[in-house]
């Protein structure tokens, strides 16, 4: 498990969140905040996907990427932040569910570089969530620039 290295992570996190516009767009929620672990959820949207009806690829990368982000967040000091230098994204089965469940989870924390994984699950009422997506991506910490906290 990480230490924490400050008491209102989830707060910051969350405000965070609340300030990012695609995944409003996009409807999605953060549903739970642990320290080195976020998950978001994203209700079924015929507006968010591909032409066979299942949910678009890049939809899916966009939950995952910010999953896996915030659960970097979750481990930072409260004056840095943390920017997405590189991520590889593996499709697995087809999004189709009523929702989706994107988790992130810190794999190696950092000073400077943090690297995460994400998941990704379609789930319905009649079935078990199944995997549909895997992502691994590396952060860039980044402190002393202005707009990059918080």
């Amino acid at each position: 498990m990480i230490e924490p290295t400050f008491s209102d992570f989830r707060a910051r996190v969350r405000k965070s969140f609340d300030r990012q516009a695609v995944m409003r767009t996009i409807g999605a929620e953060l549903t739970r905040i642990e320290q080195g672990m976020v998950e978001i959820e994203l209700g079924f949207d015929e507006g968010l996907t591909q032409q066979h009806g299942i949910l678009h690829a890049g939809i899916i990368s966009t939950a995952l990427e910010t999953a896996s982000t915030y659960a970097g967040y979750s481990v930072l000091d409260p004056d840095a932040g943390l920017l997405t230098i590189e991520f590889k994204v593996n499709l697995l089965s087809p999004g189709r569910g009523e929702r989706f469940l994107f988790r992130g989870e810190v794999t190696k924390p950092g000073t400077t570089i943090i690297v995460s994984d994400g998941r990704g699950y379609a789930m319905s009422q009649d079935a078990p969530p199944k995997l549909i997506a895997s992502m691994t991506a590396t952060k860039m910490v980044v402190r002393n620039r202005e707009g990059f906290t918080e």
